[in-house]
């Protein structure tokens, strides 16, 4: 019943007939200064395909950035035609700490898949192998949250493979849990506070994201991460 209310509200129909997402995304936040990628903290347009994990990100610089799970690959495409080129990438991180800093091509994988995550949430529960079982709700300022465990198969880039999403009484998408593999499996809250609807389809639009505590509260002293998302549009 959850999942059906979920689809309601977030437009599973024009989700279906739709064939890519576009949008202005900024980043902020301290941790691309604290990996070693402090160009990333930029606002880049990107595009996002909708029923398959394929994403490109355009950056102010002119780089462009693009990943394609099929592939498994991420390029990086500087302005001067200079292309990196990371096969597997996901596999490059074994045994990375939160300390670690990445290279390039590493950190636009992860802002890469996160960002088209973030923005095809939650119609990728529609996707092939992803599993979706009602967890115990979750209470927080007063509010009582529904939650939905789901688990994706090895097809899907996502932080971790098992994820926790929280949804408010209207059916949104408040809350997202998960620990992320690429960072030491730091345990996270992400938050999203605001959203806007698309041609009947919702999106978030502003992510904030903190370390969770071990009691699953969030940490707000210290936000390592926004997403701020804008000028949306579906094809």
């Amino acid at each position: 019943m959850l999942t059906e209310q979920i689809h309601r509200t977030h437009g599973v129909a024009r989700w279906r007939l739709a064939t890519t997402v576009e949008a202005d995304v900024t980043y902020g936040g301290p941790f691309w200064t604290l990996k070693g990628v402090a160009e990333l903290a930029t606002t880049d347009h990107v595009v996002a395909d909708v029923h398959r994990q394929h994403i490109k990100l355009t950056q102010p610089s002119g780089r462009a950035v693009e990943f394609d799970k099929a592939s498994d690959v991420v390029t990086v495409t500087e302005p001067d035609g200079t292309v990196a080129r990371l096969e597997h990438p996901r596999a490059t991180f074994a045994g990375f700490t939160v300390e670690s800093q990445w290279s390039l091509p590493q950190a636009c994988y992860f802002q890469a898949y996160a960002t088209w995550l973030y923005l095809i949430e939650t119609f990728v529960f529609t996707y092939a192998g992803v599993e979706v079982t009602e967890a115990e709700p979750w209470e927080e300022d007063g509010e009582r949250w529904q939650v939905l465990r789901v688990t994706f198969p090895s097809t899907i880039d996502v932080h971790s493979t098992t994820q926790l999403y929280y949804f408010d009484d209207a059916g949104d998408l408040v809350r997202l849990d998960y620990e992320p593999d690429l960072n030491g499996g730091a345990p996270t809250a992400h938050y999203q506070p605001e959203r806007t609807t698309v041609d009947g389809a919702s999106i978030t639009t502003k992510h904030e994201i903190f370390v969770r505590n071990e009691d699953r509260t969030p940490d707000r002293s210290f936000m390592p991460i926004s997403v701020d998302v804008a000028n949306l549009t579906m094809r």
